[in-house]
């Protein structure tokens, strides 16, 4: 008869005990609560996935996969600068003030002239008062509805054929979007971060007069 009560007992406290805390140490956590909530499950491969494409790897755990690898450059080295007051060889369509501004400040940098334009008219015009040197670079931001970019391309493209290079971004999450881009006649169409990160080379090698172009591919 006391046997019983006294194993009775015993079980039940040894049930409250692992109740209390729980397979992952913790007061009051259900079995199995720790692995379905863990967030590595989740959260760690998406994680490292989008800051690689973000900040260029820097050496963090999926680096040999992230877009960062392949776009990071070195800072290259500024044109001379009587280039600064030469004609415009590079032509922008973006309203994002962050991006013009850093656009801007890299330019300044590499002494690089840059004309942001609003239509595909303000090119023409400043086709005919450059004669006929064509734009080494047009850059679309995808998101710039004002400009509408994919029925602006295609008249671009059709004018100017493969002597200028039209590049797109846009977020990274818009794949849909890159691809009417390239139909459209986009040359390439990149993530804003890669586009961020490969501003200076973009701007230097475009920005070059012809005869340094060879110096900087």
């Amino acid at each position: 008869m006391s046997s019983g009560p006294k194993n009775a007992s015993g079980g039940g406290k040894g049930r409250r005990r692992r109740g209390r805390r729980g397979p992952g140490g913790r007061p009051g956590q259900p079995k199995g609560q720790h692995n379905q909530r863990n967030p590595s499950v989740f959260t760690h491969p998406m994680d490292h996935s989008y800051r690689a494409n973000l900040h260029g790897n820097n050496g963090q755990p999926g680096a040999r996969r992230g877009m960062g690898t392949q776009y990071v450059q070195p800072e290259p080295e500024p044109l001379p600068e009587h280039h600064r007051h030469a004609p415009p060889r590079i032509f922008v369509f973006i309203d994002d003030l962050f991006f013009v501004a850093k656009i801007q400040e890299t330019a300044r940098k590499l002494n690089v002239k840059v004309e942001f334009v609003k239509t595909d008219k303000e090119i023409q015009e400043r086709l005919t008062q450059n004669g006929e040197e064509k734009p080494s670079l047009i850059i679309f931001d995808l998101n710039n509805l004002a400009a509408k970019p994919l029925a602006t391309i295609p008249k671009l493209r059709k004018e100017l054929k493969k002597g200028t290079t039209i590049i797109g971004f846009l977020s990274h999450v818009q794949g849909d979007l890159k691809v009417k881009a390239m139909e459209a006649g986009c040359d390439m169409v990149i993530p804003r971060s890669a586009f961020s990160q490969n501003l200076p080379q973009l701007l230097r090698r475009h920005g070059a007069p012809e005869e340094l172009e060879q110096d900087v591919q």
